[in-house]
């Protein structure tokens, strides 16, 4: 017969009949268990609770088992809290840190085993709270995942996570496998590196194999680190063979993220190595410092909004119509086989969608049905798939020449060249024969929607959809609305996006969009330093330094000078018969001399960089200098990050002015996921909000007092609109 006490608790606390103790992590006034301040007042009591008793009587409890009544076991940290804290709640960020971990080292240390029952998501200081148990067993289902992804949100496990994976895993491992990459395990995964001990299938096995190991195993109440004679795994920091390795840890963080800063990821080194040379509670204690350093400033605070608010909002659905139904594709006509036809026609089959490749021939569509064999061969080389399932996928793609092989499509991506008579004709081979209320879809990089949909018969039914390449790798698609695309379309095509496992964005109809728009701009930037003498390898480092993933010069010669002349020249044209007055970029200067010595990029063997007979990448092109020569005064380094920065971040603005997009969760995941703008940052929009100035002040009007800075030195393009200015000087903010 069980015991149970009824309290507004979010730690329940129940013991059988055998004296195991089961503590139930149910928070009553949340869908999801976090470490809020009920949370640390139960356990704390619950724990309390354990000890007393067994001070009276030990023999009254013979094991802990410590499960949730929550679909995950437990979400971690109250990130709300941490993203309002400042620099003057240290103290109290330290204390709560400290708090926190002295509750689970009071449990981690009873005299009676404690065993993780893990029935969901784990993540953070979910899985703390598990590795404080001696022993923890995981439900192998679908939603079922764990690690340690702190750093993704500018912070570290700081609930005793860098201290125990640390003498769990070893420093090497520990670091390398679990900490600094924030990896998200599937419990068999999780198993084999050594977070979880024990998977069983179903949630109704999860209690009865947890009291099993109990009762196996009633002397199993200490952690291996707190046992006489622990030695670390691979030795500690004063270890020969792991001292000699160490110096290299920081060279290896630095060339991981190119030389761009990321304070979380170099908190959580120092963290774990300091900590490995000093006993469990000052290791602990370190933590905690690093991580109360982290909270206070403003690094994490961006990456929150942006990782985990602006994410979570577009994943439930923020930027889609509401009210309508849900809505699945199930049979595609993917129009062009070329790379990105093969490769939307590829992510479609994987969501499990019917899909007809179509190009203007047979043979012509069947190498594009290559493009995903190629990709499924390689995931079962490296056994992330089967043979069988490579079949499966693969007759799921008709590649076929004959337009009446779309009969019965529900949904239509074009994927054709940049040409809006083209376009409109493949549309047309087409409409006879696809579904009469099929959704009708053009992935365009930057030809506006509204005028496309002129070359179809249903605009209302007519969308943009800019994937990114290559699309089986890049998690964004860009969702372009037209002047006359319904809103069932836009929930259709927001569905059908993450019915595919992508990450959607919405704008408003405008040339180049958003995300096309804003990148030219960054790369205009690079160009325009280049021209004003820059160091060619100095602009580079600049572009990877600030945090973006590729640099600026190698990044042109990917995206095709040509193509920059043609976009440019067409955003010219479409200025003036608007009645507008376009002004050219320094960049274009350098375009049009990079086409005229016939270095159009990699796609012509020859751009800023050379490249050699396999079409592979050598260094920056000799003759470089010589068409710019390099100037006897250099621009400043970080005048060199921020231009690139604030040339995507002015221009980010003005799309908000303009309307082209209305939501900072847009924007901020747009510009990180489809263009690498810098992580750290959160984002284009979160940049400014954010944006921390020379004197401490953080906010857009340090943002404008920066940016009026750049202007008065490098040109108008940086001064911001009146506009900005004034939504600087009322408090506004951009439209979440």
């Amino acid at each position: 017969m069980s015991t149970t006490t009824e309290t507004q608790t979010a730690v329940r606390y129940d013991k059988d009949a055998d004296g195991i103790v089961t503590l139930t992590l149910d928070d009553p006034n949340q869908s999801a268990n976090t470490m809020n301040q009920l949370y640390v007042d139960s356990m704390k009591a619950a724990v309390g609770r354990l000890e007393s008793e067994l001070a009276a009587d030990e023999s009254s409890i013979s094991g802990v088992i410590v499960a949730s009544a929550k679909k995950t076991f437990f979400a971690g940290g109250d990130l709300r809290d941490m993203t309002r804290a400042t620099k003057d709640d240290a103290a109290s960020v330290f204390a709560t840190s400290e708090s926190v971990k002295r509750d689970l080292r009071r449990l981690e240390r009873l005299p009676k085993p404690v065993v993780a029952a893990i029935n969901g998501a784990a993540l953070g200081g979910g899985l703390e709270i598990a590795l404080a148990c001696n022993h923890r067993i995981a439900v192998d289902g679908p939603k079922v995942v764990l690690g340690l992804p702190e750093v993704s949100l500018g912070l570290l496990p700081g609930g005793g996570g860098v201290t125990r994976i640390v003498r769990m895993l070893g420093l090497q491992d520990g670091l390398m496998s679990v900490l600094l990459e924030g990896k998200q395990f599937k419990p068999p995964a999780a198993l084999k590196v050594g977070i979880v001990d024990e998977l069983v299938a179903s949630q109704e096995e999860l209690l009865p194999a947890a009291r099993a190991w109990l009762k196996a195993n009633p002397e199993a109440a200490q952690n291996p680190w707190d046992a006489p004679g622990y030695k670390m795994p691979g030795g500690n920091p004063k270890s020969p063979a792991l001292a000699a390795f160490l110096p290299a840890f920081p060279a290896l963080l630095r060339k991981q993220t190119k030389g761009a800063v990321y304070p979380a990821a170099r908190a959580i080194l120092s963290a774990a190595v300091e900590g490995a040379s000093r006993d469990f509670d000052t290791a602990s204690r370190i933590e905690s410092r690093y991580l109360t350093n982290l909270v206070v400033n403003q690094g994490s605070k961006n990456m929150i909004q942006a990782f985990f608010f602006d994410l979570q909002a577009i994943n439930s659905g923020k930027l889609r119509p509401q009210g309508i139904e849900p809505w699945r594709a199930t049979k595609v006509g993917v129009l062009g086989a070329g790379m990105m036809g093969a490769g939307i026609a590829y992510s479609c089959a994987r969501a499990g969608m019917e899909v007809v490749l179509k190009d203007v021939s047979d043979e012509n569509a069947a190498k594009g049905k290559a493009y995903s064999e190629k990709l499924l061969d390689k995931a079962v080389a490296k056994g992330r798939s089967t043979e069988e399932q490579k079949s499966e996928l693969l007759a799921r793609i008709t590649a076929t020449g004959d337009p009446a092989a779309l009969a019965g499509c529900d949904l239509v991506i074009e994927a054709v060249f940049e040409d809006p008579a083209l376009k409109a004709k493949v549309f047309a081979e087409v409409a006879e024969h696809v579904n009469p209320d099929a959704l009708l879809c053009s992935n365009t990089s930057t030809l506006p929607i509204t005028e496309l949909a002129e070359g179809v018969d249903r605009p209302a039914d007519f969308i943009g959809l800019h994937f990114f390449s290559p699309v089986d790798k890049m998690p964004l698609v860009e969702i372009i609305k037209g002047e006359k695309t319904s809103d069932v379309a836009l929930a259709k095509a927001y569905d059908v996006v993450q019915q595919i496992r992508k990450t959607p964005i919405v704008v408003n109809d405008s040339r180049g969009f958003y995300t096309s728009r804003v990148i030219g701009f960054m790369v205009n930037e690079g160009m325009a330093m280049l021209a004003e003498g820059a160091y060619p390898w100095s602009i580079e480092r600049a572009t990877t330094q600030a945090g973006y993933p590729a640099p600026v010069l190698q990044l042109s010669d990917e995206l095709n000078l040509e193509l920059m002349a043609k976009i440019g020249k067409a955003t010219r044209e479409a200025t003036e018969r608007d009645g507008g007055t376009h002004v050219e970029h320094p960049g274009n200067v350098v375009v049009a001399k990079m086409l005229d010595a016939g270095r159009a990029g990699r796609l012509r063997g020859a751009g800023f960089y050379d490249y050699d007979e396999a079409g592979r990448r050598t260094s920056i092109w000799s003759g470089l200098a010589e068409l710019f020569p390099v100037s006897d005064t250099q621009i400043p380094f970080q005048d060199m990050k921020d231009r690139m920065m604030f040339a995507e971040a002015v221009e980010t603005a003005k799309c908000f002015e303009e309307g082209v997009i209305e939501s900072a969760a847009a924007a901020n995941i747009g510009s990180i996921m489809g263009i690498g703008f810098p992580p750290m940052t959160g984002g284009a929009a979160q940049f400014m909000t954010g944006y921390e100035g020379a004197d401490g002040e953080i906010g857009l009007a340090a943002f404008v007092r920066r940016a009026d800075e750049l202007a008065a030195t490098y040109g108008d393009r940086f001064a911001p609109t009146p506009w900005l200015r004034n939504l600087a000087e009322t408090g506004g903010s951009f439209p979440a």
